[in-house]
C-alpha cells in the first residue's frame, strides 16, 4: 500500500495532477480549563501628592450677642446672658452640635405680654364656639356641683349637645364660663372647684383645652391666630379690656420684642429653643411662627385627639392619674424630660434630670415655671411679676452673687416695687408646705423688691 502511494505521488510530479477540492472545515475543540492566578506583583510607589482643597468656610469667630438698640434690658441681665451665650454656643470650643445646649421659654407673661390662653378663650366665647357637653362634669371632673349646676342653668338651652352655643349674645352664659375660669367662682359667688391647683394641675388652665374639645387642632391653631391678631392690634390705653359677656377682662397681648431678638440670638448661636407653657398645645403652636419657633419645638397642655377632632382628655406624663398632670410646675419638669429628652420611662420623667440632660437656660415669670427654672443649669431668668417662689429663689441667689438667678421687670408696663416677701411664711400653692429653694430648704428670711427699675433705652456705645 505504502508503495502504491510513491508511485501515484510520483507519477503527479512527472506528469501533473490537479488538487481536490477542500473538505470541510471541522469542529471547534472544547476551550481547556483556566489556569492558575499568578501571584501578585510588588506594589508600586506612592504617587505624587495631590494639590491642596480649597478651605472651608471659616466658623464664627465671634458671636451675635443681644441688640444693643433693644431696650430696657437691665445691665447686668444683658451682661450674664451674653456671657453665656459666648460659653455655651458654638463660638465655643466645646460645643457640640451633636448636643446642642438647650434653652426652654415659658410662653405667657415671658415671651408675651399677657396670656394667649385667656386670649383665645374669650374669642371663642365672643365668637360662639364653645359646644355644648354632654354634660359639664364632663369637661372636668374637678368642677363642683355648684359649677356644673350654675352652668347647666346657664348654657344648656342655647344649643343641642355637640353644636356650638351663641355665647356672643347670651351674656348669662358666657358669664358663667368666665367667672368659673377666671375667678373661680360661679356668678352667685360658690366655689367652683374642688381642687383648683396642684404642683402638677391648674384646672381652670386645663379646661381652656377641654372647652375646645370637638374642634380639629387645625381650627383651633385659627381660633388662637385669629385671637392674637385681635389682641395684638388693640393699642395700650391703660387698661386695654375687653367686654365678654358682661365683664370686662383683658384684651391686649404684645411679643416682647427683647424676647423675640434674645430667642433668634440664641438660635443663631446654636442652642435648641423651646417653648414650654401651660396654654394648650394647639393655641401655641398657632402663633409660635411670630419668634421663628417651629410647632414642633412647642410643649403645651397636651388633649387627646380622636378621629380628628380635641378631646376633654389630656395627654398624659410620668405616670399620673388621667387628667391629673399639665405643663405646670413640676408638670413641665416632666413634659422636658419626656419630649425634649425622649424619656420614654414614666417613672424616671417627674423626676429631675442629670445636669447633662437638663435645660442650660430656663426663662419663666410664675410659679408655674418654679421647678424647671430651678433645673436650669447655667442661667436662670425670672421676668418680675412678684410671684413668690420664683422672686425668692432669685432674691436669694442675687443675695449670695453666685450669678446664676437673675431679675428681670417686664418690658412693658413693669408692676410697681412691691413691699417685702414673706418667704419663710410662703406656702406651695394648694399646698400646707412652705415654699423652698433649690436644696428643698426653707427660706430663712424676707427679702425686699429690689429689681423693679427698667434698664436704658439703649446699650450701644
Amino acid at each position: 500500500m505504502k508503495k502504491l502511494a510513491r508511485v501515484m505521488v510520483s507519477c503527479c510530479l512527472m506528469v501533473g495532477c490537479s488538487a481536490g477540492s477542500e473538505g470541510p472545515i471541522g469542529v471547534a475543540g472544547t476551550n481547556g480549563t483556566n489556569g492558575t492566578n499568578g501571584t501578585n506583583g510588588e506594589a508600586g510607589s506612592k504617587g505624587d501628592k495631590g494639590e491642596p482643597g480649597t478651605p472651608g468656610v471659616a466658623g464664627p469667630t465671634r458671636a451675635r450677642l443681644l441688640d444693643c438698640k433693644q431696650p430696657y434690658w437691665r445691665p447686668e441681665v444683658r451682661d450674664a446672658i451674653n456671657k453665656m451665650i459666648v460659653e455655651k454656643g458654638i463660638t465655643n470650643a466645646a460645643y457640640d452640635p451633636s448636643n446642642p445646649p438647650v434653652a426652654v421659654f415659658d410662653w405667657d407673661n415671658t415671651i408675651l405680654k399677657n396670656d394667649i390662653g385667656d386670649a383665645t378663650l374669650f374669642w371663642a366665647i365672643r365668637n360662639d364656639k364653645i359646644r355644648r357637653p354632654v354634660s359639664w362634669s364632663s369637661t372636668n371632673s374637678a368642677l363642683t356641683a355648684d359649677a356644673t349646676a350654675a352652668l347647666d342653668a346657664a348654657c344648656n338651652g342655647l344649643s343641642a349637645v355637640g353644636a356650638p352655643m351663641p355665647t356672643s349674645a347670651s351674656t348669662a352664659c358666657a358669664d358663667e364660663i368666665v367667672s368659673i375660669y377666671d375667678g373661680g367662682k360661679t356668678k352667685a359667688g360658690k366655689t367652683a372647684w374642688t381642687s383648683a391647683v396642684t404642683t402638677t394641675i391648674n384646672q381652670p388652665y386645663a379646661w381652656v383645652s377641654q372647652l375646645l374639645a370637638g374642634y380639629s387642632p387645625e381650627d383651633v391653631r385659627g381660633f388662637a391666630r385669629a385671637a392674637y391678631d385681635e389682641n395684638s392690634s388693640a393699642e395700650w390705653n391703660p387698661p386695654t379690656k375687653q367686654t365678654v359677656g358682661t365683664l370686662s377682662m383683658n384684651g391686649y397681648v404684645r411679643i416682647y420684642t427683647q424676647m423675640d431678638d434674645l430667642v433668634g440670638v440664641l438660635k443663631d448661636n446654636g442652642f435648641d429653643v423651646w417653648i414650654l407653657t401651660a396654654s394648650p398645645q394647639y393655641v401655641v403652636e398657632g402663633i409660635s411662627h411670630h419668634i421663628g419657633v417651629d410647632p414642633d419645638h412647642v410643649i403645651g397642655i397636651r388633649s387627646v385627639v380622636a378621629n380628628g377632632k380635641l378631646t376633654t382628655d389630656l395627654q398624659d406624663c410620668g405616670g399620673a392619674p388621667k387628667n391629673s398632670l399639665i405643663t405646670f410646675d413640676e408638670g413641665k419638669r416632666c413634659w422636658i424630660n419626656k419630649v425634649i429628652w425622649n424619656e420614654t420611662d414614666p417613672a424616671k420623667q417627674l423626676a429631675q434630670n442629670v445636669a447633662t440632660r437638663r435645660p442650660v437656660f430656663v426663662a419663666g415669670d410664675s410659679d408655674t415655671d418654679i421647678a424647671m427654672l430651678k433645673d436650669a443649669t447655667a442661667l436662670k431668668l425670672v421676668i418680675n411679676r412678684a410671684k413668690i417662689q420664683t422672686v425668692c429663689n432669685a432674691y436669694a441667689s442675687l443675695e449670695k452673687k453666685d450669678g446664676r438667678w437673675f431679675v428681670q421687670p417686664m418690658f412693658l408696663h413693669p408692676a410697681a416695687q412691691k413691699s417685702e416677701f414673706d418667704c419663710p411664711g410662703a406656702k406651695i400653692a394648694g399646698s400646707a408646705n412652705a415654699i423652698v429653694d433649690e436644696s428643698a430648704a426653707p427660706f430663712a428670711k424676707k427679702y425686699a423688691d429690689s429689681v423693679f427699675e427698667l434698664g436704658p433705652q439703649s446699650a450701644c456705645k
